[in-house]
């Protein structure tokens, strides 16, 4: 007779396709399979995208994100959600309304632009992912590019990341990780509920394929919490997984290639 397998953790990614592999969609499952979790995908939005940058994005309609959704989670059930690229003031409404209820932790990454610059979410959605989106995150993780576009404060150091991220907390999210990669110096994250801050530190290899770095961030920090960890233990377990998912990014066509999601299978062979 077959033995039984446990069902491992569930986590469901709410993003949008990149067809080049490196971010979006298939970043997030392949997260969740190197750390050994069941993943599952709403899919919100196509993209034509590669090595080099987005040429073109087609949003799929709201009632198509909510029949995913549900279809999903009715059936068989979440222990976490992520989102990503939703793009519209609609598709994100639609999917804070789905989160608000859902029994589950949800870590939410506000993507903005894509690693190339290209924008990713219309400017009219920023106020919704202000009143709607972060009220019910967990976790959000803007990167500086982000949190400019929903503070509108230009961060360059350490103190302007507490700043940022108390103005941030202003609006519902249980915890804020502010991703500083982009200030000089080693990279450094500040991760806060507003009583308690935790600066997560990593020395800065000198790789230029990063792509999907805040992708498989937010997909790990889910992970970590499907598995039943804190907050604080989900982020340093997830930064810890994507510095060394950087370290071994590859080349891949003419631009900016992709972080290695499978390092550490690759490793352990």
């Amino acid at each position: 007779m077959p033995i039984a397998s446990a069902v491992p953790p569930r986590v469901l990614t709410v993003a949008g396709s990149d067809s080049g592999g490196g971010a979006g969609i298939q970043a997030d499952l392949k997260t969740m399979l190197a750390l050994g979790v069941h993943g599952m995908s709403v899919l919100t939005a196509v993209t034509a995208q590669n090595s080099l940058g987005v040429q073109g994005a087609w949003e799929l309609p709201a009632e198509a994100v909510r029949a995913q959704y549900r279809s999903v989670v009715d059936d068989i059930g979440v222990n976490a959600v992520k989102t990503g690229m939703l793009s519209s003031a609609a598709l994100v409404e639609t999917v804070a309304a789905l989160i608000a209820a859902t029994d589950a932790p949800a870590v939410v990454d506000p993507v903005g632009v894509s690693k190339h610059g290209d924008p990713l979410l219309a400017a009219e959605a920023l106020d919704s992912v202000r009143t709607k989106l972060l009220p019910v995150a967990t976790v959000a993780t803007p990167n500086l590019d982000e949190v400019a576009q929903l503070t509108g404060m230009t961060v360059t150091d350490e103190a302007g990341m507490r700043r940022a991220a108390a103005q941030l907390l202003g609006h519902g999210p249980r915890w804020v990780v502010i991703k500083g990669g982009h200030l000089p110096g080693d990279p450094v994250d500040l991760l806060t509920d507003g009583s308690q801050e935790h600066w997560l530190r990593a020395p800065r290899h000198d790789n230029r394929h990063t792509h999907g770095t805040g992708c498989t961030l937010a997909s790990a920090i889910a992970c970590g919490l499907a598995r039943g960890q804190d907050v604080p233990t989900a982020v340093r377990s997830a930064k810890s997984y994507v510095t060394g998912a950087i370290a071994a990014g590859f080349a891949l066509g003419a631009g900016i290639g992709p972080v290695d999601h499978g390092w550490r299978l690759r490793n352990a062979r």
